[in-house]
């Protein structure tokens, strides 16, 4: 099962107590304090680790906590610290607090990680607190509290290109023939439920990732069909390919719902790199010559034959190389 978004409540551990002890010893009478310090409790960790691709197990788990620290010991022994617990999270997961919305972090690369809830420092023995006009102190302070808190972790996958259309427009054909990524494939809307991602090889030893996100209708910025739901992860993308049908008679206005429902979504959309490909140009006899749509560079392209794959992936990386130059 895919999930990219799930809520999740933390909390660290609190800090051990520090000890009340007095020396006890043949031999030494009175002995002066000798308490020792409390352990720390453990922190609560969040760790991008690449071999996931879901929040699936994320969310059913839904509590996750740390214990504390041990409470210190008579002969100036300091209790153990806590365990940290980690958290295993997707590659591209963003972390909010539920409560202030403050973002904690946007863990994009392979090991990052971030403490989510800080555990609590230990407590200080008496032995800390003896003074000459106080020698046998029976104080010693407290452990201080963990953190709790309600986290939102969202998953928005990283890409290179993605692959934008209404449904049926070719896209999952597109990506199981440049990728190994076999997504399902029928003639009805709505074949893809939720994203797939496919590394595209070229040149010497060099790739670039490609999505492949649920078709967009009208009114998906709002909620309708499943484009709401699967648009962000189309934000970190730095190409965006939009699939119209070579057949389609009115292929400006296609393009102009399809960016609309992307910019009102997400403004900063209006400013990445694209593309517009005309698929399944192998329907018509002479395919479309190389033109514009709205200032945008076309490419006619058949998934099935083959025809024009090699000059939009050309295009794809010129594009990507450029990108931010």
């Amino acid at each position: 099962m895919f999930v990219d978004y799930t809520k999740v409540t933390v909390k660290s551990g609190k800090g051990g107590k520090g000890s009340i002890s007095f020396r006890h010893e043949k031999f030494v009478p009175k002995g002066g304090p000798n308490g020792g310090d409390g352990g720390v409790g453990g922190d609560v960790i969040v760790k991008a680790e690449s071999n996931l691709y879901t929040l699936q197990d994320v969310k059913y788990r839904k509590s996750y906590r740390a214990e504390d620290g041990q409470q210190g010991m008579g002969a100036l022994k300091s209790g153990s610290d806590a365990g940290t617990v980690i958290i295993p999270v997707p590659i591209g997961t963003l972390i909010t607090d539920a409560k202030t919305g403050e973002i904690l972090a946007d863990l994009i690369e392979d090991g990052q990680s971030v403490v989510v809830a800080k555990g609590g420092k230990g407590g200080k023995g008496n032995a800390h607190f003896a003074t000459s006009t106080n020698r046998t102190p029976r104080y010693a302070q407290p452990g201080l509290p963990g953190e709790e808190k309600t986290l939102n972790l969202e998953l928005k996958i990283l890409s290179d290109v993605g692959l934008v259309g209404l449904p049926n427009a070719g896209k999952s054909t597109l990506i199981s023939k440049l990728t190994a990524a076999r997504p399902k494939i029928a003639d009805y809307p709505f074949t893809t439920l939720v994203p797939n991602l496919g590394i595209v090889k070229y040149g010497n030893y060099r790739s670039f990732v490609m999505a492949d996100v649920p078709g967009l209708i009208e009114g998906a910025h709002l909620g309708k069909g499943l484009g709401h739901r699967f648009l962000r992860h189309l934000e970190r993308t730095r190409v965006l390919a939009f699939l119209i049908e070579a057949t389609d008679p009115h292929p400006e206005k296609t393009y102009r719902l399809l960016n609309n429902e992307l910019v009102q979504h997400y403004p900063k959309f209006e400013n990445r790199g694209r593309l517009i490909l005309l698929t399944k140009s192998d329907l018509l006899e002479i395919p479309p010559k190389k033109r514009k749509i709205c200032g945008i560079d076309v490419i006619s392209i058949s998934a099935v034959s083959g025809y024009g794959l090699g000059t939009f992936v050309d295009k794809a990386v010129q594009m990507l190389d450029g990108y931010g130059k």
